[in-house]
């Protein structure tokens, strides 16, 4: 696997298969990866790809939501994940916009 092994801490990285996990894969890597896995996650999935699995993220922290609408200029109200957090009360609470 091309990505830190780290950021994959509760799962055996042996097992991923670049293809048939690309979502977990794509989602965990914008959340906990290094600057040098970001990069290759472009480079392998392409920009395309890692963006519109990332526009239908169910979470995404406030600063990844944030710099996600930045790299790929789409305002963070095309992300799943701040549509759920608005309707959704208990998530309300948590994010800050």
């Amino acid at each position: 696997m091309p990505f830190s092994p780290e950021i994959f801490w509760d799962v055996n990285p042996a097992t991923l298969d670049l293809e048939v996990h690309k979502r977990f894969i794509i989602e965990r890597i914008a959340q906990r990866g290094h600057w040098t896995d970001w990069q290759e996650c472009l480079r392998f999935y392409g920009r395309e790809t890692v963006r519109d699995i990332l526009l239908q993220a169910r979470s995404l922290d406030k600063k990844t939501l944030s710099y996600c609408s930045f790299i790929f200029d789409v305002p963070k109200e095309e992300f799943r994940c701040y549509q759920l957090s608005t309707q959704e009360p208990s998530l309300r609470q948590r994010w800050n916009f």
